[in-house]
């Protein structure tokens, strides 16, 4: 158990350093000194209104008219400090968590765009599942939790000392029996409920997560899912993972039962404890009658301030495996940085267990130099030693049977996938523009889906219009409304029309290279061959994979491959012949 609050602790102050220690730390650590004077103050004022209970009592039990007034006096004069303070207590706490919750998100979100961790995860054999709910749920308890049981910590100190000297004053065998008693609650609650409600918070927080996004693909996939009739399926499926949620659900709520009972026994105590122990002297006349409410008042703060870990264990559980799921995050997304070194305009993917790896020359031309495809987890070779040059201003073709390597030589030329041999001399990434089968349509508006990925640039409505004329989308945005309306693209537009707001994007940006994975799959011959007369006019250079044998007249070469790791280069004419271009075999 030690072992693993060590861990806990090693894991956690590997998340918060970074903001404690970086570029924040003085406003961190400014709200956080605020923060322990107003409680320094917030207890100070505890122990006043205590012990002024205590003479409010004494006083009604003597009669003492005077005193009892003066007294209450008093009591609502520290209640007039005492309420300001405790709010902006708990203000600048929000404020510091929300502060500390911005700066780790944006770290987060950072590092998983960077790289392209974000899809190298997908490919991962780590068991990283739903990284939104860690970065927009995880993140938030971490730091949110975090702030609290810190300061729950340094006020239950606090607590401890002022209020027992006052306990002290009144029954030191009270205060030795209090210590002993919280260490033995201490130690048998985290003996035996702190690995398995660790663990179960940790499974919890998974299926909840699960359950989820099983909901979400549903909603994405509606339209495929009714087109299969697939609903008893997906119902099944998602009724599952609800099942694999309620079940460790139901282990989960028998630990915290067993927990329950141990902490209701162990904190009813208490109540009757210093009662017992003052009486005698209240009897005989040593004490004041409202030294018994006194004395239960600093009790009850310093039991609850050595009980903390006891009181809160349920939540320190659930906090402690929400450490466990963000550091295994934080610590694949590290590793992604890591793999990317840059030396002098060189971009090398670097692997440190093997030689596996495709090498990136930058340079303002495309060619593979011996290169050797492999599958991200090098079980399969896709492609073998290619060498070919392409030449500027012109098209190549990449043919070939489904399964031969194709989308994957494209996926290592944008460094999608490293694994392999050789090199790949490109221009930067900047300067290729990407067009995959399946369109990527951004949550915006019309203006911004035929500017991305550059939707800061300011271009005429006029320019906007042209280019959808060309592509066969005149009426899209008189359809709309405007460029400036936001719609679910995905829904409203078909694939064919989607391909085309794609080759639109294209025309705008009129990049020096374009890369074209079947990106005309869903069209017709017509549209198609407008497309590509379009791609001709310009300066681009670009790459094409596609199954139509009419996709050959709009490129001067043609790449086949084979299922074999098999490579040809041919001309236009020696490739559109019948025994070098079988369209059933592409």
């Amino acid at each position: 158990m030690e072992r693993i609050n060590l861990l806990l602790v090693k894991r956690f102050w590997a998340l918060a350093k970074g903001y404690w220690l970086g570029d924040r730390k003085w406003l961190a650590r400014g709200l956080l000194v605020l923060l322990v004077v107003l409680l320094l103050a917030y207890t100070g004022l505890s122990v006043l209104l205590n012990t002024e209970r205590g003479v409010l009592i004494s006083a009604l039990s003597a009669k003492d008219e005077d005193r009892f007034w003066q007294t209450v006096i008093y009591f609502i004069g520290i209640l007039v400090l005492y309420a300001p303070l405790f709010a902006s207590y708990s203000y600048l706490q929000k404020r510091l968590g929300v502060e500390w919750r911005k700066w780790l998100t944006d770290r987060f979100i950072s590092r998983y765009f960077a790289n392209r961790a974000f899809y190298h995860l997908n490919s991962s054999n780590r068991d990283i599942d739903n990284p939104d709910q860690r970065i927009a749920e995880d993140v938030k308890s971490f730091t949110v939790d975090s702030l609290e049981f810190m300061l729950v910590i340094v006020g239950s100190v606090l607590q401890i000392i002022a209020f027992s000297g006052v306990l002290w004053g009144i029954s030191r065998p009270l205060v030795i029996f209090l210590v002993i008693y919280a260490i033995v609650g201490t130690f048998v609650a985290a003996f035996f409920f702190g690995k398995p409600l660790v663990r179960l918070n940790f499974e919890q927080l998974k299926k909840e997560a699960n359950f989820r996004f099983s909901m979400v693909r549903v909603r994405e996939n509606a339209e495929a899912i009714a087109f299969y009739r697939g609903e008893e399926k997906e119902s099944d499926r998602v009724k599952n993972r609800f099942l694999a949620a309620f079940d460790n659900y139901k282990r989960l709520i028998f630990w915290q039962l067993n927990l329950n009972v141990l902490t209701n026994f162990y904190e009813f105590l208490p109540f009757i404890i210093p009662a017992l122990v003052v009486a005698p002297s209240i009897f005989s006349g040593e004490l004041e009658v409202g030294k018994v409410t006194e004395a239960q008042g600093a009790f009850f703060r310093v039991f609850f301030s050595l009980n903390v870990i006891v009181s809160r264990f349920e939540s320190f559980t659930n906090f402690g495996a929400g450490i466990n799921r963000l550091y295994a995050f934080a610590e694949f997304l590290e590793e992604e940085e890591n793999l990317v070194e840059t030396v002098r305009g060189t971009s090398q993917f670097l692997e440190t267990s093997n030689n596996n790896t495709i090498e990136i020359e930058k340079d303002d031309r495309v060619e593979f130099k011996k290169l050797t495809v492999k599958t991200p987890n090098l079980q399969q070779t896709l492609v073998e030693d290619l060498s070919l040059k392409l030449a500027t201003g012109q098209g190549l073709l990449v043919v070939g049977p489904s399964g031969c390597g194709k989308s994957s030589l494209l996926r290592a030329l944008a460094g999608l996938w490293s694994k392999g041999e050789g090199a790949i001399v490109r221009p930067s990434l900047e300067e290729i523009l990407f067009l995959p089968q399946r369109p990527y349509m951004i949550l915006g508006t019309l203006r911004d889906q035929l500017l991305y990925p550059h939707t800061d640039a300011q271009t005429e409505d006029e320019k906007l219009k042209e280019v959808l004329k060309r592509v066969n989308l005149a009426d899209l945005s008189d359809r709309f409304g405007g460029f400036d309306v936001e719609k679910d693209w995905t829904s409203v537009l078909s694939m064919g029309e989607q391909q085309r707001l794609s080759f639109a994007r294209l025309l705008l940006s009129q990049p020096g290279y374009a890369i074209l994975d079947e990106a005309t799959s869903a069209l017709d011959v017509d549209n198609e061959e407008q497309l590509y007369k379009q791609l001709q006019q310009t300066n681009t250079t670009y790459i094409s994979v596609g199954h139509r044998p009419t996709l050959t007249k709009y490129h001067q070469t043609v790449l086949k491959l084979s299922e074999e790791k098999k490579w040809e280069l041919k001309p236009l004419e020696l490739a559109v012949s019948k025994v070098e271009f079988d369209y059933q075999g592409v």
